[in-house]
């Protein structure tokens, strides 16, 4: 009967019969009201809920379900009402699937997208409602209702939908199973569809890109289940998606994953793999794309891909990888930066790539952009520090970084350095390092403090830097804190070691212009002096700070800040304290920059400050520190083992290297020294070492006695050392001799000195016999004390220099066969010599000390140059000696008298006695067949020009000896002498540079003292003496001249910004207007140095860039040591004295007219005697200098006095003044009647008193003590000569290794200073105006712009000279010429 009726209300609905309600239901309609609308429907869903899927069981319910979908419900206002008939509708598809009573297609379409818009109300499960819509998720997830929608045709738009809206509203308080159940909605119409879309795979691969991934994890989380579960369906829609964009290039812009091509091909290699198996070989084609962007990504991508922990697919897809590899070489630089930044991936996650990458990093090290090197290093350092394993194995990695330590960019250069530094503390202070990792890096700690040679400032700051907090951690207790200093002084080699040195020099040097500036702030009274001063303290410590300009405006914001602050000076005060210890400075250094603002990029002046408190603040040495080394090294003298294994270095090593780091720290921290704790074990020390290793004991005292000798706070410490020391001085070696001497001359009282050294000078005048053993060390001896104690011991050391050295030992020498050396070779290490040879060095060098204490003895100074130039000579073959000396010792001989030579030119007075013929002589040396001596001989003027500028060094001539370094063979010894003159160069022109900014007018008469540029002079008569250079007429010659002269010429010619092309030609053309002051009437050797001059004025022509005739601070003058004026003073020589083949003619662009190609005109030289005064060849009044005796070369500063001295006859050649007094000097200026003219004579020194000039502040004092502490720490004695055993090959070796660091580095940087010419006057332009107007007059060939130059450089400062009476012109004659 139920059956009847279900078919009954089927035929009424289809005839609009009224429609049946299961049994408890009311009829609804959307119009009734929404509170009993909601009603009815809840039990009307309630009892669809109840109903089974019995088949055609509810067939009389039909209308009613098509009642519900009708628009009024879908549509209606009340968001209840909708879930309810959602739910009801999700029922009826439940029930009467798998035929949902829906059949017309619209209808279905609208009724899935009703459902799909209440299912947004799933997205806040703390909704009231939320249990309904999760019925509704539910219901349809179980009958699969959406499958419906495959008949429609636009099922992709509501499938779209769907699948947008369920990414959407999924969230973190969503359970599993609403997911689940979302999944299982969107699962079958991926899997069950005949088609997806690429709108429907964009929608589920954009949840798996960023920028989705990061923001919504739900909705990627879904999207990743989704894909894996349908993966076998997407998988051909997926490749076919990257063919169209990878292979074809159709990019359908609409589409988001369009744009994620990349991104998406690696979430789906992590997500699943297997449906990229076709997609990823077709990145090949993109890897060699002709779009960059495009290799940029298939690049980016596979780094990734490849690189990532337990990935298969370089060994999976070999050639993909062996392309892959190709674009570490790519054109693009962004691609190869790319490619390296992964490399520190590929080291640690995968081994067996590493040989591939290690390979291409290094080309890429190499690589012409900075930003790729940049990175290389990076990628290794990081390695190192992940796991430092891999470069340890693969120690080429290590090696890439240590060469870019030399990078020409110096961010490149503070990248690596500061990756080893942090390599260097994190694996080798740990208390356990495998032998492997020690091994790897042991040169990392050199190679830090090799960048100390570096030329930029900024790379010593950083060595500094890193030494205090990386190699040496200064936040280490005390203990360790010197253990670590010992074991990194222990094991580095002597360049590092150097470096080391300088570090401390540089900090003392910064330490004491900081305690000048707080003293000038603290003590300003004077409000003008007070300016001054200030600025000459900031001047100084902007030298040490980068960007000068802008460090001297913040120098003096601090200063102002110091001022008004005296909670901040007296901060700073304790700072620079000696007294102050590490703790207590460190704290203090952070005070004062809490001061300065906060710690940001931009805020320059705190970092500027900050780096100034950096290089000021002692934070590694105090007293307690002290004397926690000393300990230590004490420990090991008594043969710790614990001591020793916790060093991890042997007991020599240990102690010598120890006590050569104590002397050092002596030097610069002596006051950290005078605990009586510390100097009685150091005392007691030199009783458990060796004799070798006591010296380096004494030198340390004797650093600590200069500050404040021990005999003054401690006299029972000297009770105990001055007996230990005069028995060095009976028994000792020389090194032992030598050392006591200073120690007990720096550290006993005056009361008890003279008489304790009475009698050792009576001691060793007793062992001054070759028959005794110790007759080397009484040598020593006495001469430390003959130039220590010049005055006190003046007679008894003229006889015994006199008899026993010069007579007995030099010059008649006790020679046996046993003193015969078997070497036939020309060398041989000092050790090797006989002993009675290294007493003759011995016995030159305490001669030169006597003479260098004496100071005035110009008599004996003359005597001994006359015999070290005989051994210069001949090394000794002047002697006759029953026993001949070998090609060795002479060698030896020769060398130790050019370096007694060079020393006492280094002094004032007695350095002046030399002779022209003897400085030739000397210069020889420069050329000596033997290697060895080249070597150290140069070396040994480098030193010499480098020390003390300008009072203690040699004089401006003996640059002239770097020329003939054109003749060496030798390229690495030629390179080492060319670094030596162009590191002197600097440093005089960085000395003029300091002058020029202070005092200007009142230095410009003092440059041509101590401008290199000079060496062009010197040079000359050098090469015209040469042996080498016979013949004017030999071009083979001529071309090795050539060579000579573009060796020096270069460092003054090239990127020389003060370069003046008229100064250079000046010079050269009245260089040619004198003769030769060694042989005036030979005209061979004029010849030969005209010639000279024709090519140096060929190779200034050729090589300048620019010729203009600009002002120079300094005239061009001739010293007239080496030239002789003509006897005609009207003289011009305009001969070339070249072959054919080697002349030249000047550039058109030069605007000059060279006159070594002119001819002289007889009518023009008539005129010139009738009408002038001397002229030179531009029409200016000459200036050359009158031949004296001496050389001007040397600076006398304004304000002091130099020696009196009686007029010289310039007619009879002038004679040498009397013994202890200094030459009269006569400069030269511009003429101020037509009867004067201007002369100069006798060569100048520098004053050695205070400078009055506030240059001399800047630089002078502090200069030169820099530079004597360098000499003194580098263990050569303040004469610059060792007689000790020690032999002087280390020192070449050490010159040498420090040009390789030098040359290998790629820095560019070359500063010359910007001298300020001097200001022409009114009536300097007056008289200018006129001679270039009578010039033009008399037809001279000159243009304007040469008179003009010529004229306006003519700016002297010194005293008038009336000329000579051969030189008096007639008085109309000038007259009318100036008129």
């Amino acid at each position: 009967m139920s059956r009847n009726t279900r078919k009954q209300s089927v035929s009424t609905n289809m005839s609009t019969e009224p429609i049946n309600y299961p049994v408890g239901c009311k009829d609804v309609s959307d119009d009734m009201h929404v509170d009993e609308l909601i009603r009815r429907l809840k039990v009307l869903a309630s009892n669809f809920q109840g109903m089974g899927q019995e088949e055609n069981a509810y067939d009389e319910y039909v209308p009613l379900c098509l009642h519900l979908a009708e628009d009024g419900f879908l549509n209606h206002q009340s968001k209840d009402v909708r879930l309810l008939v959602a739910c009801c509708i999700a029922d009826i598809l439940r029930i009467y699937a798998p035929e949902a009573p829906y059949k017309d297609q619209e209808q279905v379409k609208t009724i899935f997208k009703f459902l799909i818009t209440q299912l947004e109300g799933l997205k806040d499960p703390k909704d009231a409602a939320f249990k309904r819509y999760f019925y509704l998720l539910e219901n349809l997830a179980y009958v699969k209702s959406f499958n419906m929608c495959f008949e429609l045709d636009d099922a992709q738009d509501i499938f779209c939908s769907l699948f947008e809206l369920i990414f959407q509203i999924v969230n973190d308080e969503h359970s599993g199973k609403v997911k689940s159940f979302m999944l299982d909605v969107l699962c079958p119409l991926v899997s069950e569809c005949d088609t997806v879309s690429n709108e429907l795979l964009n929608i589920i691969l954009g949840n798996i890109v960023e920028p989705i991934k990061t923001s919504k994890k739900n909705a990627y989380n879904l999207a990743k289940e989704l894909i894996i579960k349908c993966s076998e369906t997407l998988e051909p829609y997926i490749q076919n998606f990257f063919n169209q964009v990878l292979i074809c290039g159709k990019d359908d812009c609409n589409l988001f994953i369009v744009h994620k091509v990349y991104d998406l091909i690696y979430e789906l290699n992590h997500i699943c793999p297997s449906v990229l198996l076709s997609v990823i070989p077709q990145l090949e084609y993109k890897l060699k794309s002709s779009e960059e962007s495009e290799r940029l990504g298939s690049v980016s991508l596979l780094a990734r891909m490849f690189s990532e922990k337990d990935s298969a697919l370089a060994t999976q897809h070999t050639q993909l990888w062996q392309a892959f590899l190709g674009r570490f070489n790519d054109i693009s630089v962004a691609i190869r930066i790319k490619c390296v930044q992964y490399s520190m991936h590929f080291l640690i996650n995968h081994p067996e790539l590493r040989n591939d990458i290690v390979d291409t990093l290094k080309m890429r090290q190499h690589d012409a952009e900075e930003n790729v090197r940049f990175e290389v290093v990076k990628a290794i350092v990081a390695t190192a520090k992940l796991d430092f394993n891999v470069v340890s194995e693969s120690e080429d990695l290590l090696n890439y970084v240590k060469e870019r330590t030399l990078d020409k960019k110096y961010k490149i250069r503070r990248e690596a350095l500061q990756g080893l530094a942090l390599i260097y503390k994190t694996h080798l202070t740990a208390a356990y390092v495998p032998h492997a990792t020690k091994k790897a890096v042991a040169w990392i700690k050199d190679k830090i403090l090799h960048a100390y040679y570096m030329i930029s400032l900024d790379d010593r700051i950083l060595v500094e830097r890193l030494l205090n907090t990386c190699l040496v951690p200064y936040q280490s207790d005390p203990y360790d804190r010197m253990l670590k200093l010992l074991y990194l002084y222990g094991t580095i080699d002597e360049n590092a070691s150097k470096a080391f040195l300088e570090v401390q020099k540089n900090l003392l040097l910064v330490r004491r212009h900081v305690t000048e500036l707080l003293v000038c702030i603290r003590n300003n009274e004077n409000k003008g002096d007070f300016d001054r001063q200030l600025n000459i303290r900031i001047s100084q410590l902007t030298k040490f700070l980068p960007d000068p300009v802008k460090a001297s405006e913040f120098l003096c914001k601090f200063s102002s800040d110091l001022k008004d602050d005296a909670q901040l000076m007296r901060t700073m005060e304790i700072i620079v304290s000696p007294s102050t210890d590490c703790k207590t400075c460190a704290e203090s250094t952070n005070l004062v920059l809490k001061k300065l603002g906060p710690p940001v990029m931009t805020n320059l002046y705190y970092n500027t400050i900050k780096i100034l408190l950096e290089r000021t603040s002692s934070v590694l040495i105090d007293k307690e520190a002290i004397l926690k080394l000393v300990t230590i090294i004490n420990e090991v003298a008594k043969g710790s083992s614990e001591t020793l294994n916790t060093l991890g270095l042997d007991k020599q090593t240990a102690l010598e290297r120890g006590l050569k780091l104590v002397s050092v720290l002596a030097f610069v921290f002596p006051s950290h020294f005078s605990e009586e704790q510390t100097l009685s074990t150091l005392i007691e020390m030199m009783g458990a070492i060796t004799e070798d290793l006591q010296p380096l004991v004494l030198t340390s005292l004797t650093y600590i006695g200069k500050t404040r000798p021990i005999g003054q706070y401690q006299p029972n410490l000297m009770g105990i050392l001055v007996p230990q020391c005069q028995n060095m001085l009976v028994t000792g070696n020389p090194k032992q001799g030598k050392e006591a001497v200073r120690c007990m001359h720096c550290n006993m009282n005056e009361s008890a000195k003279n008489h304790t050294f009475a009698q050792d000078v009576d001691t060793l005048r007793a062992n001054l016999d070759p028959k005794n053993s110790n007759y080397r060390t009484a040598i020593v001896a006495l001469g430390h004390i003959a130039w220590l104690m010049p005055e006190e011991f003046k007679f008894e050391m003229k006889t015994i220099i006199s008899q026993k050295i010069v007579r007995d030992l030099l010059v008649n020498p006790v020679r046996t066969e046993e003193d015969r050396l078997r070497n036939i070779d020309d060398w041989c290490d000092e050790e090797d010599l006989p002993e009675i040879t290294r007493c003759m060095m011995a016995g030159m060098k305490a001669t030169v000390r006597w003479i260098l204490g004496l100071r005035t003895d110009y008599k004996s100074a003359t005597k001994t140059f006359k015999m070290l130039t005989a051994f210069v000579e001949t090394g000794g073959g002047f002697i006759n000696a029953q026993v001949a000396f070998s090609a060795a010792e002479k060698s030896w001989l020769r060398l130790s008298a050019g370096s007694c030579m060079l020393k006492i030119c280094e002094q004032k007075g007695v350095g002046d006695q030399f002779s022209p013929v003897q400085f030739c002589s000397l210069s020889k040396l420069m050329n000596d067949e033997v290697t060895e001596v080249r070597s150290r001989f140069a070396a040994k003027l480098h030193r010499g020009l480098s020390r003390g500028i300008p009072q203690k060094c040699l004089p401006l001539d003996f640059m002239g000896f770097y020329a003939l370094a054109g003749y060496e063979k030798d390229k690495k010894q030629k390179m080492t002498v060319r670094s030596f003159m162009v590191s002197d160069v600097a440093k005089r022109r960085e000395y003029i540079k300091s002058l020029m900014m202070t005092a200007a007018e009142k230095v410009a008469e003092q440059l041509p003292h101590i401008m290199p540029d000079y060496m062009l002079v010197f040079s000359v008569p050098v090469l015209a003496h040469n042996p080498k250079y016979t013949s004017h007429t030999d071009q083979e010659q001529l071309a090795e001249i050539k060579e000579c002269l573009w060796f020096i010429l270069e460092p003054l010619i090239i990127k020389n910004d003060s370069y003046s092309f008229g100064f250079y030609k000046t010079l050269v053309e009245r260089m040619k207007n004198h003769t030769d002051a060694l042989d005036p009437e030979n005209e061979e050797a004029n010849a030969k140095m005209y010639a000279i001059c024709d090519i140096a004025l060929g190779l200034i022509l050729q090589r300048s860039t620019s010729f203009e005739m600009k002002d120079y601070p300094s005239e061009p003058r001739i010293p007239p040591m080496y030239f002789k004026r003509n006897e005609d003073p009207f003289y011009t020589n305009t001969r070339s004295y070249l072959p054919h083949d080697m002349q030249y003619a000047a550039p058109k662009k030069a605007g000059v007219t060279v006159s070594v190609v002119q001819d002289a005109g007889s009518k023009r030289n008539k005129r010139a005697k009738r009408d002038q005064v001397v002229m030179d060849e531009h029409g200016n009044i000459s200036i050359d200098a009158q031949p004296t005796d001496a050389n001007a070369t040397r600076l006398e500063i304004p304000g002091i006095k130099s020696g009196e001295s009686e007029p010289e006859d310039e007619e009879s050649g002038g004679k040498n003044s009397e013994p202890g007094t200094r030459p009269a000097t006569t400069t030269v200026t511009e003429v101020k009647s037509p009867e004067t003219l201007l002369v100069s004579k006798s060569r100048k020194r520098p004053a050695e008193t205070e400078l009055v000039l506030e240059s001399s502040e800047v630089e002078a004092d502090h200069s030169n003590e820099g530079d004597e502490a360098s000499s003194q720490l580098m263990e050569v004695d303040e004469v610059g000569m060792d007689d000790e055993q020690q032999s002087e090959e280390d020192e070449t070796t050490e010159n040498n290794n420090l040009v390789e660091h030098t040359i290998s580095t790629e820095v560019e940087e070359s500063s010359s200073p910007s001298d300020t010419p001097p200001t022409l006057t009114a009536v300097d332009t007056k008289i200018l105006r006129k001679r270039t107007v009578v010039a033009n007059n008399d037809n001279h060939t000159e243009n304007e712009e040469t008179h003009t130059t010529a004229g306006r450089t003519l700016r002297s400062k010194a005293k008038v000279t009336p000329p000579p009476p051969s030189s008096t012109l007639p008085k109309k004659n000038n007259a009318r010429r100036l008129r």
